[in-house]
C-alpha cells in the first residue's frame, strides 16, 4: 500500500477527530510532506517510538500511541494475572501532547484490565524507572522525547526491573500492534477509570523516597559543608522536568546558593529559549553564562527536558566557560567517585564501571588503575540496566558507576536508566569537593589527563530527514560493509569490527567472531597507529548517522587535531556531507 493509499485511508476513516482531519486536508496538496507523512510506520523497537507529532502513520500522535498501549496490554497480561494487578505506572515530561499521550495510555490500560499508577505531575525518566520498582509494577510508560527539537515526542516502555524492555517484549509489544487496527484499539474514560480505582493517580510521596535514596549515593558530604555559605552554581532544567527533583536534592544535600536560571524554569514543551534543548549544545547556556560571569560562579549544571542526561559549563584558568563533554564529565565522575571510595576504604573488590563502546576509553584507565573492572556494552543505557539486573541476580559484580557519551550517567541501583538528578547532585558535590582542594572542575580535568594521559573524543552528528534520508543511511551503511575503507587520514585500518554481523576483521584477512554482545547496526574501525579510531552508526532515535571518534596523544589539542582530520576523511569518503 502506497502512501496515498494509507493518505486517503486516514482522512476518511470515521474515527479520525476534525482537528486531525483538517490538519491532513492542510497538507493535501504537498506531496513530499504527504510522503513523509505517510510513507512508513512509526517504528516501535527497544526505545520504544519517538517521531513528529502530527497526523500520520510516520508521525507520532494519540492514534499510535493508543496502538502502542493496547501492545503493552498485551505483554503485561501475557505475563499473567498477577502482572495486570501489578500495574503499569506511566510518567510524562513537558513536551507538547505529553500529558494527553500519558492518559490516552492510562484509558487504554485501563480497558484491558490493567492497574495504573499515573503521575499527576510532569516527572522524570529516572522517577519512573525507580518508581516502577519501588511500587512493584509489571510495567512502565514514559512518554517523552528526551532532548530532541520541540517537534518531537515519544513513548517509552519500561519492564518490572525499571529498564526498557528486553527484544522478546519488544516483539510481543510489535505483533499486538500489528494485530489490531490503528483505529479500533478502545479505551476506558478516563475520569470512571479514577473514581473505580484501576487507575490510580500517584502523588508527592513517590518523590521523597527517590529523593531520599538518591541522597544516599553522595560521596562526601562534608565538602558540601564545608564550602556552602561560599560556593555558588548555576543550575538550568531547560523547561524541563528537572526543575523540582534537581532543585530539591541540592538544597537537601546543603547547598545554599544555588542560582536558577528562572527563564527556563518554566514548563513549556515550546523550549521558548534554546534552538534545542540539548545540554549537549553550548547555545542553551547562553543565559545561565551571563548570569555565571554576573555572579562569579564556577560551574552550570543543565538537564534535558525528561531529566536523563545532563550538561556542565565550567570556567578555566583564564575565565573562560567551557562546556565539557559527556565523555570528560563521565571521566571525571569515575575518577571522583573511586578517589573517594578509595579514601575512605569502601572500594569493593569486584567493583565494575560500565561506559558504552562509543564511549570514551579514558575511562578504562581510570577504572584498571584503581584495580576495578572496565565493561563496555552496546549504545543504549539499556544495555548498562540489563547488566545492573545481571549483578543483582548473580551477586558477581559490586555496580559502581554506567555512563554513555551522550551525557547520561547513574550511579546507584534505584534505576535502570539514565538519572539527571543523581548526576546533578554528584556533580555539585565535585565541584565543591574540588573546591575545598582550591581546584575547579576544569583543573580537576586537567590532573586526569596528565595522570592518565590525553585522551579525546568527538562525535559528529549528519542529520537525514526522510524517507530519502533514510534510503541515504542505509546505502552508506551498505558501501562500508560492501567496501570497506583501507586507509584514513594516512593511516591504514588495521581492524574492522562489524556488531551486525558480529565479526571482526583484520587487515591479513583474518577473521575473528564477535562475543559477548547483541548485533546492532555498527562499525567500527581501528587504526594502524594502535590509537585511533572511529565508530560509525546510525542513530536509534533520530534521523541521523553518528561518526564517533578518538585518539590518545602528547596533548589535548594534538589529539582533537587528528580527530579533526579523520572527520574530514570520513565526510569525503563516505559522503556523509
Amino acid at each position: 500500500m502506497g502512501y496515498m493509499d494509507n493518505y486517503k485511508l486516514w482522512l476518511n476513516s470515521p474515527a479520525l477527530d476534525e482537528g486531525a482531519k483538517k490538519e491532513l486536508e492542510a497538507v493535501a496538496a504537498d506531496k513530499v510532506e504527504l510522503e513523509d507523512r505517510f510513507y512508513r510506520n512509526l517504528e516501535f523497537g527497544t526505545a520504544g517510538m519517538r517521531g513528529i507529532l502530527g497526523m500520520g502513520t510516520n508521525r507520532i500522535n494519540i492514534y499510535n500511541v493508543r496502538q502502542a498501549s493496547y501492545g503493552v496490554a498485551t505483554y503485561v497480561n501475557k505475563e499473567g494475572k498477577d502482572a495486570a494487578g501489578k500495574g503499569v505506572l506511566i510518567g510524562y515530561d513537558t513536551r507538547i501532547m505529553s500529558r494527553e499521550f500519558a492518559e490516552e495510555t492510562a484509558k487504554v490500560l485501563a480497558n484491558e484490565g490493567i492497574k495504573v499508577y499515573l503521575f499527576d505531575s510532569v516527572h522524570s525518566v529516572p522517577e519512573v524507572s525507580f518508581g516502577i520498582r519501588e511500587l512493584g509494577c509489571a510495567a512502565g510508560v514514559m512518554v517523552t522525547a528526551s532532548h530532541n527539537p520541540k517537534e518531537y515526542n515519544g513513548y517509552k516502555v519500561y519492564g518490572p526491573d525499571g529498564g526498557q524492555l528486553p527484544p522478546e517484549a519488544v516483539q510481543t509489544v510489535i505483533d499486538a500492534m500489528e494485530s489490531i487496527d490503528i483505529f479500533d484499539v478502545k479505551y476506558a474514560d478516563l475520569d470512571k477509570a479514577v473514581s473505580s480505582g484501576i487507575v490510580k493517580i500517584v502523588g508527592p510521596d513517590l518523590d521523597k523516597k527517590f529523593l531520599d535514596i538518591v541522597k544516599t549515593q553522595q560521596c562526601n558530604p562534608e565538602a558540601v559543608t564545608a564550602v556552602a555559605d561560599t560556593f555558588k552554581l548555576i543550575y538550568t532544567p531547560f523547561h524541563g522536568t528537572g526543575s523540582r527533583p534537581v532543585k530539591a536534592i541540592l538544597k537537601n544535600i546543603g547547598f545554599k546558593n544555588v542560582i536558577v536560571v528562572k527563564e527556563q524554569d518554566t514548563p513549556d514543551g515550546n523550549f521558548p529559549t534554546v534552538k534545542s534543548p540539548n545540554p549537549e549544545n553550548k547555545e542553551g547556556f547562553e543565559i545561565a553564562i551571563r548570569m555565571a560571569k554576573e555572579n562569579d560562579v564556577d560551574v552550570i549544571i543543565g538537564t534535558d527536558p525528561d531529566c536523563d542526561r545532563v550538561g556542565i559549563v565550567v570556567r578555566d584558568a583564564d575565565g573562560v566557560y567551557r562546556t565539557l563533554t559527556g565523555n570528560q564529565t563521565g571521566a571525571l565522575l569515575v575518577e571522583y567517585i573511586l578517589r573517594s571510595k578509595k579514601e575512605k576504604g569502601i572500594l569493593p573488590d569486584n567493583g565494575v564501571v560500565i561506559k558504552t563502546i562509543v564511549s570514551t576509553e579514558l575511562a578504562a584507565a581510570i577504572a584498571e588503575s584503581y584495580g576495578m573492572e572496565i565493561m563496555n556494552v552496546l549504545t543504549g543505557f539499556k544495555y548498562i540496566g540489563e547488566k545492573m539486573t545481571e549483578f543483582a541476580e548473580k551477586k558477581n559484580y559490586t555496580y559502581l558507576i554506567g555512563f554513555e557519551e551522550s551525557y547520561g550517567y547513574l550511579v546507584g541501583n534505584h534505576a535502570r536508566d539514565k538519572d539527571g538528578v543523581v548526576a546533578s547532585m554528584l556533580i555539585a558535590e565535585m565541584a565543591a569537593y574540588y573546591k575545598t582542594l582550591n581546584k575547579s572542575l576544569y583543573e580537576a580535568l586537567q590532573d586526569i589527563y596528565k595522570k592518565y594521559g590525553y585522551y579525546a573524543e568527538k562525535t559528529n552528528s549528519y542529520t537525514m530527514p526522510g524517507k530519502d534520508g533514510m534510503e541515504k543511511m542505509a546505502s552508506i551503511l551498505s558501501n562500508l560493509r560492501n567496501y570497506p575503507p583501507t586507509l584514513i587520514n594516512g593511516l591504514n585500518v588495521v581492524k574492522i569490527t562489524d556488531y551486525q554481523e558480529q565479526i571482526i576483521k583484520l587487515s591479513d584477512g583474518s577473521r575473528l567472531p564477535l562475543t559477548g554482545l547483541p548485533k546492532s547496526n555498527v562499525l567500527r574501525y581501528d587504526l594502524a597507529d594502535s590509537k585511533s579510531y572511529f565508530i560509525v552508526r546510525p542513530s536509534g532515535t533520530e534521523p541521523k548517522i553518528k561518526l564517533y571518534m578518538g585518539t590518545f596523544s602528547d596533548s589535548y589539542d594534538s589529539a582533537m587535531a587528528t580527530i579533526d582530520k579523520i572527520a574530514k576523511d570520513c565526510e569525503e569518503k563516505f559522503e556523509l556531507i
